[in-house]
């Protein structure tokens, strides 16, 4: 099973930038749904590996880019296609609406 990335703002903005898709996870350690959320990132690098970059955004260490995309609550989750933000889903969301929202990303 793939890993999980926990992106620095360096691996973030590489990722971000490759061209391809990415689904970023905004959490906080301390987030309960955050937590309950884990399995799902985790399913998804599995599923996707390859095919799209999942990783996971720490925003009490990565404050200023929660703050660049306006993340207001965690988690919130990010899909970016090409660099650009494509779609936003705020809250613990099923494995089946975050992988229809990566196919339709990948189209």
């Amino acid at each position: 099973m793939a890993q999980t990335v926990h992106f620095d703002a360096q691996s973030f903005q590489a990722a971000r930038k490759s061209g391809g898709v990415l689904l970023a996870d905004f959490f906080a350690t301390w987030c309960m749904p955050c937590r309950m959320l884990e399995p799902v990132i985790q399913q998804l690098a599995a599923d996707y590996e390859g095919r799209a970059a999942v990783g996971k955004v720490d925003i009490d260490e990565l404050r200023e880019l929660a703050e660049e995309y306006r993340v207001q609550s965690v988690p919130t989750v990010i899909i970016f296609k090409d660099g650009e933000p494509v779609e936003t889903l705020v809250g613990v969301r099923p494995l089946d609406t975050l992988k229809s929202a990566l196919d339709r990303a990948l189209q």
